[in-house]
């Protein structure tokens, strides 16, 4: 059997980053920038007041105090979105709305509160009172003050959350370059499996593992092409795997039928149509992998037990999606955390469910109840995973080992 680091390593080699390209800007999010984007011009594209209030010189309110407020005639309005500004006469101010240019001559921004105008007045003062003196520049943001022309602004490579396309808006680019998604054929197989719809007769299970799977394919940036249930029969194995060929997806993902049961016929089918890299890792929950090809389609077979498999997605199919989407493979975010209770293992690499709690400035972690690979609650309950190394039998109360964090908001 292989470890976990080398099986992973092994099957990151079967893949290459995706082709890249160019989608309107409203269909980039979650996407993966193919290109850099260098700015042609500054943001903001003009200096402009940061809120509501009077464009003034520092020196004309320099001896406003609340007792002896400074009175300036009020020479002109700016709203938001003004065209054409005139410039501020010397000893004058200027309403200004937030968000608009300043005018020629300005120095500062006194907010609305620091004046006895009222903001629930659209009237125009002739004059205003300041109370406050004013510091130079103070409530206005000049123009670059966020991104100035010639900047990178945003590296290839980076996951375009939704402050990325604000910036790509605010930029002017209604189109980006971006890697393709990954298309993922998803097959279950079992005759026990019957539709989420139906109502399980003795022997039977609702198939959760196409669902649990496509719903992880989605959150790490993938679109799956659902294949259904494949019944145990070679035959009928085959005919899906067919159909995952045809169907245009980049590698093919199934679960279950990858063991050495007698009516365990995936691998079998996978050997018939290609070739079979190796079928066991040394983990725990989830032993059984299948990792090979059909036809020219990599395939990559998951255990059948709910937590296995996604155990399985989340350590060896998540890199891949990551990395046919042109991210930087990278691992969960981790913390330390010790162990609140004794655990045994059987030396393979473990990942643990566990709920974290804060102490102080360390984490402590606890398993979730049951262990076993068909305990999907558990799953549920769990902040992370914890990462029990190969070869620790034993891991005691107290133990300071990794922990996956699964979401973090």
């Amino acid at each position: 059997m292989l470890t976990v680091a080398e099986a992973r390593a092994r099957i990151l080699e079967l893949f290459a980053p995706l082709p890249t390209e160019r989608v309107p800007l409203e269909n980039a999010a979650g996407r993966v920038l193919a290109e850099e984007i260098i700015s042609s011009e500054n943001l903001p594209p003009f200096a402009n007041s940061s809120m509501d209030g009077f464009a003034v010189r520092v020196a004309d309110v320099a001896s406003a105090t609340p007792d002896a407020p400074v009175l300036l005639p009020v020479s002109g309005d700016i709203p938001a979105g003004s065209l054409e500004v005139k410039p501020l006469t010397p000893g004058t101010a200027m309403r200004i709305m937030t968000g608009a240019p300043l005018p020629e001559g300005a120095e500062a921004i006194v907010p609305v509160e620091e004046t006895d105008a009222r903001r629930d007045s659209n009237a125009l003062p002739a004059a205003v009172k300041v109370f406050k003196a004013a510091q130079w520049q103070a409530n206005f943001r000049p123009a670059g003050q966020d991104v100035q022309a010639g900047q990178l602004v945003i590296a290839k490579g980076t996951l375009l959350r939704p402050a990325a396309i604000g910036v790509l808006a605010a930029l002017g680019h209604a189109h980006v370059q971006v890697y393709a998604q990954p298309v993922v054929a998803l097959l279950s197989s079992g005759d026990e499996l019957v539709p989420v719809t139906a109502t399980p007769r003795l022997g039977q299970i609702r198939d959760s593992n196409s669902y649990s799977l496509a719903a992880a394919i989605e959150q790490f940036g993938g679109r799956v092409v659902r294949l259904g249930v494949a019944q145990d029969r070679l035959e009928d194995v085959r005919a899906k795997l067919q159909q995952a060929e045809a169907s245009g997806a980049h590698f093919i993902l199934s679960s279950a039928g990858v063991s050495v049961g007698a009516f365990d016929f995936v691998k079998e089918a996978v050997e018939a149509a290609g070739s079979l890299a190796f079928w066991k890792v040394k983990m725990r929950p989830g032993k059984p992998l299948a990792v090979g090809r059909v036809g020219g389609l990599p395939f990559i077979g998951l255990p059948g037990n709910p937590v296995s498999a996604l155990v399985g997605m989340e350590v060896f199919v998540r890199p891949v999606l990551m990395k046919l989407s042109g991210r930087a493979v990278a691992e969960r975010f981790t913390v330390m955390a010790s162990l609140a209770e004794r655990f045994e293992s059987d030396g393979r690499e473990t990942y643990l469910r566990v709920k974290l709690e804060r102490q102080g400035e360390t984490y402590q972690a606890r398993s979730t109840g049951q262990q076993g690979s068909n305990i999907i609650t558990s799953l549920v309950r769990a902040d992370g995973l914890m990462i029990i190394p190969e070869g620790v039998m034993e891991a005691p109360a107290g133990m300071r080992l990794p922990v996956w964090i699964l979401d973090v908001l």
